[in-house]
């Protein structure tokens, strides 16, 4: 699956199957949380957490694939990620784009 932020493909005519999205909400265990607190306190990267959004961002891309897929998707343009707080120490994220298929 051909998965792009341009809205075109050079070179490629495609007609438009719809919009596709994948989401998941992670977390990190409560131990996680009380070291990420004490991180922000000097500074840094808080490895965890990085760790967890990178998951949550793979997780979702492929929901978001599986829908296009269902579709007869042969790419998805305009992919975009968003994320947000659910709760202390959970975060949902969200892939989303446009499923095409190529003419």
């Amino acid at each position: 699956m051909l998965i792009v932020t341009i809205e075109n493909i050079p070179g490629k005519q495609f007609e438009v199957l719809g919009v596709v999205r994948g989401s998941t909400v992670q977390s990190k265990n409560l131990g996680h949380d009380i070291m990420a607190s004490f991180r922000t306190m000097v500074g840094g990267e808080i490895a965890d957490y990085a760790e967890m959004l990178t998951e949550a961002r793979q997780i979702a891309t492929g929901r978001m694939v599986q829908q296009a897929e269902e579709l007869g998707a042969d790419a998805i343009v305009g992919m975009r990620y968003a994320s947000a707080n659910v709760m202390q120490g959970a975060a949902e994220c969200i892939a989303y784009g446009t499923a095409v298929k190529f003419v």
